[in-house]
């Protein structure tokens, strides 16, 4: 059954600004901390979008920890480190959560997912995600893979740059497969550049600029705005691009 304002496991998050050590050193000074103060969330997807620098993945990152998943990425079992380089931005998180914990989650982030996929590797539980080791699988469909086996309705899922292997074919595919899961009880948040995957339509959409954040449609955001005036002026923009 789909989530509500009311069911929702993740409610909204808040930051403890008054226990900040400084906000002149990392990850305090990224724009989106420096403005944050309170963040709710969709009870269905939540979007966050914006340029890079803005401090997306940090964000994510921080959400993530704060809610007991390993850094790098996984479910909430997973332990490992290959390289310890997350901030402390968990610790200075409040989130509220709802009356009825997740029976499921996991923590996807592109650009650690090599360790993931060796730690499934190591600990024998290539079985759970497909019965194929997700090395011997190109990059597109070893993403796809954690999202078809792993995934399940009744869970919390926080995907950073989900698309980063992902097709346009695979991304609308993306986009079917978490309808299906929200209408089983799941709720997502996701860091994105891909306007594709931002079209789901039950959905808060927010993007981040030097300035904070604001809540806006899929077609006032930059990556659509960028997308679209490529595709309709494309031979003006390459001569542009390419003048000397």
């Amino acid at each position: 059954m789909r989530l509500d304002e009311l069911t929702a496991y993740i409610k909204s998050m808040e930051l403890k600004r008054d226990q900040i050590p400084s906000f002149n050193c990392f990850p305090f000074d990224l724009p989106v901390i420096r403005n944050l103060d309170k963040l709710n969330f969709h009870p269905n997807v939540t979007y966050i979008v914006g340029e890079n620098g803005m401090g997306k993945s940090t964000l994510l990152e921080g959400i993530a920890v704060a809610l007991g998943f390993n850094p790098e990425g996984g479910t909430r079992n997973f332990n490992f480190s290959s390289y310890d380089s997350h901030s402390d931005l968990g610790s200075y998180l409040r989130v509220a959560k709802g009356p009825i914990l997740p029976k499921g989650g996991f923590f996807f982030r592109s650009e650690s997912f090599y360790n993931v996929a060796t730690n499934i590797e190591e600990v024998g539980a290539v079985n759970s995600y497909g019965g194929k080791s997700l090395h011997e699988q190109s990059h597109g469909e070893a993403f796809f893979s954690v999202f078809l086996h792993r995934f399940s309705g009744e869970g919390i899922y926080i995907l950073d740059e989900p698309e980063a292997a992902l097709s346009p074919l695979r991304q609308m595919s993306m986009l079917s497969r978490i309808h299906e899961l929200v209408s089983e009880g799941a709720q997502f948040i996701i860091s994105t550049h891909a306007p594709i995957l931002m079209a789901y339509p039950w959905a808060k959409l927010i993007e981040l600029t030097e300035d904070g954040m604001k809540e806006m449609a899929l077609e006032e955001t930059g990556h659509y705005r960028s997308m679209k005036q490529f595709f309709e002026n494309k031979e003006r923009l390459l001569h542009h691009l390419f003048e000397e």
